[in-house]
């Protein structure tokens, strides 16, 4: 598979295993090489073998279709504003009581 379509296939979770090492929510700044390294980061851990030079080409079209997508607004040649949210709804349990009963 095309390495950039496999970024692109599992967008959600590269940004997720991003924002895990880089400061990434909604509204923070990301940098043209913190992209870069993690993609080749990513990649390396999917078994894939990437450059330096090959994951500054991935970032930039990656980056390119995330801008093209509304996800990522270009502030800035080595920078863009992340336009996107990692908020999830948390979801409530209620906890029932149940009361014990000592049956043999």
């Amino acid at each position: 598979m095309n390495k950039l379509k496999k970024l692109m296939a599992e967008k959600t979770i590269f940004l997720n295993y991003m924002k895990e090492k880089y400061k990434v929510y909604y509204n923070s700044n990301i940098f043209l090489r913190d992209v870069q390294y993690a993609i080749k980061s990513f990649l390396e851990k999917k078994d894939y073998k990437v450059t330096y030079a090959e994951a500054e080409t991935l970032m930039k079209d990656f980056t390119a279709n995330l801008e093209n997508s509304g996800e990522l607004i270009k502030l800035n040649d080595n920078t863009w504003k992340v336009n996107f949210s990692f908020d999830e709804p948390v979801l409530e349990i209620e906890s029932k009581d149940v009361p014990e009963t000592n049956q043999v």
